[in-house]
């Protein structure tokens, strides 16, 4: 009999990692010794026994060896704030993977330009994991990563790897730097970094994730590189409470049709959802 989609697994903390004042990494593995078979861009939900549940995006990619995978969490409430401190070889609750990843087949062979911000990097390291794991599948990929300081930058030591890499471009920007602070990196919103870098139209998809009111200003800048609708890929960010379309907290509402964001997302192609003044 198959399990109930309601019922969380079983699961064992093996690493914590911390990242930031707020961000920390988890690596976990599910004690039934299963991979968590998911897809770049998924979900799962993390339950803490007697607190609650809590819907977090997956930032490790498929091709990472063994079983395990990884979360990054930020604290922001109750279940989150309690998984904070937990410790190593503690017991959760695992959920999933739910919700549609990045089209990955789809983008084999083209440019991919990732363009993240803040906490948006972590669902994105899974598919920029996923695309240095197999390089010579995709063409040109460029990484554009921006947050608003640099003590906020995630996966620091990764990165650095990154920008030591010549078969990738690596931009990365702080929408300030406080008095004192060392960055030699550029100083300006995530969008300033758009107009410097080279497009080709005809195999270009973008690929974002980010804070909401980031999307708006992407997308304006995107358009005046001319990037049609249908190659711009988007992972939203909603409360998806149940993961299964039943609750509706994550249902977005258009003049022709709904989604629910655990179901047919989290990722979507904007020339699904554009118009949809409740998506973006």
């Amino acid at each position: 009999m198959n399990k109930t989609p309601y019922l969380p697994e079983d699961a064992t903390i093996l690493k914590i990692t911390p990242m930031t004042e707020r961000e920390t990494l988890f690596e976990i593995e599910l004690e039934n010794g299963n991979t968590l078979g998911h897809q770049p861009g998924q979900f799962v939900e993390v339950s803490v026994p007697g607190v609650g549940e809590a819907p977090i995006s997956i930032s490790s990619s498929p091709t990472k060896d063994g079983n395990s995978f990884e979360l990054c969490v930020r604290a922001v409430g109750n279940v989150t704030n309690i998984l904070h401190g937990l410790k190593e070889g503690d017991n959760i609750g695992i959920r999933g993977p739910y919700g549609t990843g990045f089209p990955v087949d789809e983008l084999k062979g083209k440019d991919v330009l990732f363009i993240a911000g803040g906490l948006g990097i972590a669902p994105l390291r899974s598919f920029i994991n996923y695309a240095l794991d197999k390089r010579d599948e995709f063409a040109n990929v460029k990484i554009l990563y921006g947050c608003r300081e640099p003590c906020e930058l995630l996966y620091e030591e990764e990165i650095d790897g990154w920008k030591e890499r010549d078969d990738i471009e690596y931009l990365e920007t702080v929408d300030r730097c406080p008095e004192g602070v060392c960055w030699e990196g550029n100083i300006g919103v995530i969008t300033t970094l758009i107009p410097g870098i080279d497009i080709d139209l005809e195999n270009t998809y973008a690929v974002i994730c980010g804070p909401p009111i980031m999307y708006k200003f992407v997308l304006m800048e995107l358009d005046k590189k001319n990037i049609p609708d249908e190659r711009i890929i988007l992972s939203l960010e909603r409360h998806m409470k149940c993961g299964l379309g039943k609750c509706g907290h994550c249902q977005i509402n258009g003049s022709n049709a709904e989604y629910y964001v655990c179901q047919d997302g989290p990722v979507f192609n904007y020339a699904d959802i554009k118009g949809f003044e409740e998506a973006l």
